[in-house]
């Protein structure tokens, strides 16, 4: 069901986007690639190869994020699904889980059906969120 990772986001303080672009575009030789309209001022994307994987750079908002500690949601791993119906069953069985609850149970995670918990727009996959048992962030995309 998953094939593979889509994307990871890290994290950069504010104001230091022309610096990962040095860092990840020129030093490491990723690709740069669009990111939504409205946050091209705020976020940085890379290809890695022609894997179909890439790389998120984003703004931490708040001196808590860059702390080993850290669980806000924007440091989180995407994993690639093969295609809507799987994606659909793996949130199914992720909620159900969620709504059982017991040992490994995921701490969080967006209903089938519902709305996701993440940014809006067309640029954005058909995708949806939840927490692992110990508050790790997860994207699950197409």
């Amino acid at each position: 069901m998953i094939t593979g990772l889509h994307h990871v986001n890290i994290l950069v303080p504010p104001g230091t986007l022309p610096h990962a672009t040095l860092f990840y575009g020129t030093t490491l030789a990723l690709t740069s690639t669009p990111v939504p309209a409205a946050q091209t001022h705020s976020l940085a994307w890379f290809n890695i190869a022609s894997s179909g994987q890439q790389l998120h750079v984003a703004f931490g908002r708040d001196p808590e994020d860059f702390t080993p500690t850290a669980r806000k949601a924007r440091r989180h791993p995407c994993f690639r699904v093969g295609g809507v119906e799987e994606l659909a069953g793996l949130q199914k069985r992720i909620w159900e889980h969620y709504r059982r609850g017991g040992e490994g149970a995921p701490s969080e995670c967006d209903e089938p059906g519902g709305e996701s918990s993440g940014d809006k727009g067309g640029e954005y996959p058909t995708r949806f969120f939840a927490r692992d048992f110990a508050g790790n962030r997860l994207e699950f995309s197409l």
